[in-house]
């Protein structure tokens, strides 16, 4: 008995859509892909004298202390002035280098989290601050991809020399002496540092702040600045907190 040929059925061809005479093809609309939107570091101009000194101090190439009141803003000012610089195209400086005591670093070890993780938490300062000097939410993590902004604890910068670079020691109320002193011997060419911080905002009982001022202030190359209540600017309430408490602690430690 002879076998059947299996014969596949030939596929049946769709048919060619004819075009009317007079009538163009039309590819299909790809959506338009928007570049991210460049955004500039906003002006800032000073708002009272204090700050002034700080912008002249600045540009005449000094090294800074900013030191006194909270609220008056010593970290706003350094990080403005630092990112400016590191943008203009004739300068030396590189990038910002922003470096904090992780004061609970003594308690780092309770945070979950890796280490990256349980540091980020101090960066928050720095994101908003960049957030609005670029009225940019994501501004802070997209200079730190293009290796403009850099941020370090104190436990990491022995042995490290910073080049072409401008370093904001922040918070220096929580650094002992040997922090402070580990962090300015690290400073290397075409290096600028700016020490922002408030003794009496202290959460160490060894803070090295003061001596380690004392110091500062007979070098030539640095300008200690000081900020009093009076230059204030976050709010009234802090201005008006700030005043009250230290009016209470005169009178309960008169010396």
């Amino acid at each position: 008995m002879a076998l059947k040929s299996d014969k596949s059925k030939p596929t049946k061809k769709k048919p060619i859509k004819k075009v009317e005479k007079g009538k163009k093809m039309v590819p299909p609309r790809t959506p338009k892909v928007t570049p991210p939107q460049k955004r500039d570091l906003r002006h800032i101009d000073p708002k009272n004298r204090t700050q002034e000194s700080v912008f002249q101090e600045f540009q005449k190439g000094k090294h800074l202390v900013l030191h006194g009141s909270a609220g008056t803003g010593k970290t706003f000012l350094s990080m403005f002035l630092a990112l400016q610089e590191v943008q203009r195209r004739e300068t030396n400086h590189r990038k910002v280098i922003i470096i904090r005591s992780v004061v609970p670093t003594r308690e780092v070890g309770f945070l979950p989290g890796s280490l990256e993780e349980k540091i980020s938490v101090y960066e928050v300062p720095y994101e908003n601050i960049c957030s609005d000097l670029y009225c940019n939410k994501l501004a802070y993590s997209e200079l730190k991809e293009q290796e403009k902004l850099y941020f370090s604890s104190t436990s990491f910068v022995r042995g490290v020399t910073f080049d072409n670079a401008i370093i904001i020691v922040d918070e220096c109320q929580n650094m002992t002496f040997h922090e402070l002193d580990s962090i300015i011997t690290r400073c290397g060419n075409n290096c600028k540092i700016l020490f922002c911080g408030d003794w009496f905002q202290s959460d160490l009982k060894n803070s090295g702040f003061k001596e380690f001022m004392e110091i500062l202030k007979a070098m030539s190359s640095f300008k200690c600045i000081q900020f009093s209540i009076s230059d204030i600017v976050r709010s009234g309430i802090v201005r008006e907190y700030i005043l009250e408490k230290q009016n209470i602690q005169k009178i309960v430690s008169p010396l």
